[in-house]
């Protein structure tokens, strides 16, 4: 078996790793296990081998990892959870939203929460409103 092959099984090898894991960590090895065959095309000499081994290995990790990482990786629509789900929302006022005493109640799918208006207006009880940003436990509404 010739040294090319070698390094090509080595490729390989950490491919299907890849597959089953998914970190992108072994990609980049096998990236520079067929730098390293190329080298051996040109070279017996398996400290170049190595060395071309090393320097795509590092390059693929620099570069092509992140760029993996970032927009392959991520989950594309993942669903909103939690109060970042009311982001959006239609929600009926409960307590009118009066700016200047700060207080007002909203009610969403039988959950009620403390409510401000985005550009402080007052909002009567019964109104409907839009949730547009989370604080913590308090919602910034807006009229419909």
């Amino acid at each position: 078996m010739e040294i090319w092959q070698i390094w090509l099984a080595i490729a390989l090898a950490l491919v299907i790793i890849e597959i089953i894991t998914v970190g992108f960590a072994a990609l980049c090895l096998a990236i520079g296990a067929v730098g390293a065959a190329v080298a051996s095309c040109f070279t017996d000499s398996l400290v170049w081998q190595i060395t071309v081994f090393a320097v795509f290995t590092l390059i693929s990790f620099i570069y092509i990892r992140p760029f993996m990482l970032k927009f392959l990786s991520r989950k594309k629509d993942s669903p909103k959870s939690g109060v970042e789900a009311l982001i959006g929302r239609t929600a009926i006022v409960e307590e009118d939203i009066i700016p200047e005493t700060n207080s007002g109640r909203v009610a969403i799918d039988g959950d009620r929460w403390k409510a401000v208006s985005e550009n402080g207006d007052s909002i009567t009880a019964g109104e409907k409103v839009e949730v547009l940003k989370v604080d913590s436990i308090i919602l910034t509404v807006r009229k419909v």
